[in-house]
């Protein structure tokens, strides 16, 4: 491994530990102070300064191979060549003298379409991290191993904004041309993860394929589902159902074969996690498992899940083998139906509505869920939060692109596409309630199983929606989202607003087939 790590520039390295057990990892990781051990088994480790991904210090290299296959803008920001071959050079020296953990695995599940990739790391735990988040390779495919992508990840090397023209110290560049992925000065393991899930999202359309930002899983009778979600509307909650199982937590696949993961594991937000409500992640948070920012009592190490004074973003890492009957393969069939999740704040988003073919573009181009009001400086009621496609920042190209191989996806294959609300009911976040879990899980079995089929529908009349008057385990009146509400005209003022706020967002789109811009809300 020397060798071929110094055939890629880096040189005069400490000692290189090569693809390590989990176990060895978890022992490194202790004997440098990198973390302890909770009372379960799990590593626990603090991320400092950065508690989450970190969009301002995102970068892509702006080349031939990129100038007019990356969509540009906020999200996708440009980073001059020159600068990149700069600021990697000085990561490498940075480097010599110190150890490095590698881990060498693929991004993807279906061998056609994996992509292998290096990863080099300074700290052990994120080693252990990226082992358990990624797909690992037999060993006869680590013995002839030969990375596509290198992605070099050191927390402790921190840019200089005016030299190395990033916008702080922390950076994420990547570079589609030399296949390089860079990131430094945040400890953040999420980082590494979503990079990775971006080469794939650049990538795979080329080839045909629909990357999805969404979770999957496999009923008994072999039938394929995806969930859609932005972080908080329960995508990973939903999935881990121990009645089907998980093919995946958050990124995955759709070709002409099926579903495939692009992952080997699961990290889950375990804000106010529970055995009782979440028991499949509450239990695989064991030995080889890494938990994010969490408070322990220092003699019990006990984890408080409760408490955010760290942050809110808790969050663990482990590989999908650790959920009982997680499809291992990676793989499924055709999807059978597509949930949209969303946790609305506002109150006046129906629990569940059956969407039709220009709705589920027009939701998925949205992507909508809502911020809290108390979550953040300055947020004193709930504010829509639209992010295109349910995973904007990991988009590098344009989401037309993404959108229509979904439709097309959906049209081919037959696939039905439900959204479901798992924000408040009864009002808006403060006056109203979180939506039940219990019937969150009822109503997307009943979607799964084909018991909303044949029940009889009522049309909102502010979004349009499709929603259905009867569903099993679900009393009636949660239904529709106005009856739940004692003030009626208040209900309708706020659904109106909502409306307005999506059919402002959509103004952003170019290029939209009228059809599908027609399928929004009224004003």
């Amino acid at each position: 491994m020397r060798e071929k790590l110094a055939q890629a520039g880096y040189i005069n390295l400490g000692e290189i530990f090569d693809n390590l057990s989990p176990a060895l990892l978890v022992e490194q990781a202790l004997s440098r102070g990198e973390g302890v051990l909770s009372s379960t088994g799990a590593l626990a480790v603090e991320t400092g300064k950065y508690t989450g991904r970190s969009p301002e210090d995102r970068f892509v290299v702006e080349d031939e191979t990129t100038k007019d296959t990356v969509d540009w803008g906020k999200i996708n920001k440009p980073f001059c060549p020159k600068a990149f071959e700069a600021l990697r050079s000085r990561q490498k020296a940075y480097l010599e003298g110190r150890d490095v953990f590698i881990f060498d695995g693929y991004i993807g599940a279906d061998e056609e379409y994996r992509i292998p990739v290096r990863v080099i790391n300074e700290y052990a735990w994120q080693n252990l991290f990226i082992h358990h988040l990624l797909r690992r390779p037999t060993k006869e495919e680590l013995a002839n191993f030969e990375p596509e992508v290198t992605l070099v990840c050191t927390p402790g090397f921190k840019a200089i904004p005016e030299l190395d023209k990033t916008n702080s110290e922390a950076f994420i560049i990547l570079n589609f041309t030399s296949k390089e992925i860079l990131i430094g000065g945040a400890s953040y393991a999420g980082e590494m993860k979503k990079s990775c899930f971006s080469y794939m999202n650049y990538m795979m359309p080329e080839r045909g394929v629909c990357p999805m930002h969404c979770s999957a899983n496999i009923g008994a009778d072999g039938s394929t589902a995806l969930f859609f979600g932005l972080s908080g509307t329960g995508k990973t909650t939903l999935s881990a159902d121990p009645q089907r199982q998980l093919i995946g937590d958050d990124e995955h696949g759709w070709s002409e074969k099926g579903v495939f993961n692009f992952e080997g594991g699961c990290y889950a937000k375990a804000i106010k996690l529970s055995r009782e409500g979440e028991p499949q992640i509450w239990n695989a948070i064991k030995f080889g498992a890494v938990i994010e920012n969490v408070v322990m009592n220092p003699e019990t190490r006990l984890a408080d899940y409760d408490d955010d004074s760290l942050t809110e973003n808790i969050r663990t890492g482990y590989p999908v083998d650790y959920i009982p009957d997680a499809v291992l393969s990676g793989k499924g069939g055709q999807p059978k139906a597509i949930i949209f999740l969303t946790a609305d704040a506002f109150g006046v988003l129906p629990p569940v509505a059956k969407l039709d073919r220009n709705q589920a573009s027009y939701y998925y181009l949205s992507g909508y869920t809502s911020k809290l009001a108390g979550t953040e400086r300055g947020i004193t009621e709930p504010q829509a939060t639209f992010s295109a496609g349910f995973g904007a920042p990991f988009l590098p190209r344009a989401v037309g692109e993404y959108a229509e191989l979904l439709r097309a996806n959906i049209a081919k294959y037959g696939t039905e596409v439900y959204m479901l609300n798992t924000g408040w009911t009864g009002g808006p976040y403060g006056v109203g309630s979180r939506m039940k879990l219990a019937y969150t899980r009822a109503m997307v079995t009943a979607a799964l199983n084909g018991e909303l089929a044949n029940v009889e529908y009522e049309t909102d009349p502010i979004f349009g929606l499709a929603v259905p008057k009867t569903c099993p385990n679900v009393p009636a009146e949660v239904l529709n989202p106005r009856n739940t509400w004692a003030d009626k005209a208040a209900y309708d003022e706020s659904a109106k607003k909502l409306a307005a706020l999506f059919v402002e967002n959509f103004k952003t789109y170019h290029g939209v087939d009228a059809d599908i811009l027609a399928a929004g809300p009224g004003k």
